[in-house]
């Protein structure tokens, strides 16, 4: 038993050992083009679920998320902070979602949002560390409001690229939902995707963004 024992400290400090030569040597590859290993992605992703379901166990969901106010509300917002990273009807895909890894799920599938109302609240909220989903709470968007994304996140799935465009067209764009003395985060900020296609929507920087 004590030989067992010793064996198992020993694996456990040659592991330690490894791993600090691993992070102080720059030997792990950090690039968001070099996938985790199978096994590496698995405890990552396990523990990102579960520590989701954790927090969000407790939350109390508004009985009123099909409430077609609260889903014009959300629309704007979508459009404005969501799309590129989980799309919209009509949107296949972008240039930041190629880039990012993990890749963001596709929330224009049923599967991606049903029963996961609390969980999307909370995700939207605090963020998830080192993939690239943002706490929008830190820059001011109130709790309302996140709840506003998500009843517009439960409805997205049925609706088709025209839809979409008109529910967003009919919002009140990026808004905090109230927010004390503050209209929208970026006022300036076109984010309504264009009504012919939702795929045309092109972002507009000095100079132009072209390829």
């Amino acid at each position: 038993m004590k030989r067992f024992l010793m064996g198992v400290l020993a694996t456990l400090v040659t592991g330690a050992a490894l791993g600090v030569v691993a992070v102080y040597s720059g030997l792990f590859d950090v690039a968001a083009d070099a996938p985790h290993s199978r096994f590496v992605y698995r405890m990552i992703e396990t523990a990102r679920e579960q520590s989701i379901e954790r927090h969000a166990r407790d939350l109390a969901v508004p009985g009123d998320l099909a409430d077609t106010e609260r889903v014009r509300r959300g629309a704007g917002n979508y459009a404005a902070m969501c799309a590129e990273c989980h799309l919209a009807p009509g949107k296949a895909d972008s240039e930041i979602r190629k880039g990012l890894y993990p890749e963001p799920p596709d929330l224009t599938h049923p599967e991606a949002v049903a029963d996961m109302a609390a969980q999307h609240f909370w995700i939207i909220k605090h963020g998830i560390k080192a993939s690239g989903m943002p706490a929008w709470s830190r820059g001011g968007i109130e709790d309302g409001a996140i709840w506003d994304l998500v009843a517009f996140i439960q409805r997205m799935p049925t609706l088709t690229a025209a839809q979409y465009v008109a529910l967003v067209e009919s919002s009140e764009g990026h808004s905090h939902g109230g927010r004390s003395g503050t209209e929208a985060m970026h006022p300036d900020d076109d984010h309504t995707p264009s009504p012919g296609n939702a795929d045309s929507h092109e972002h507009s920087h000095s100079g132009g963004h072209a390829h």
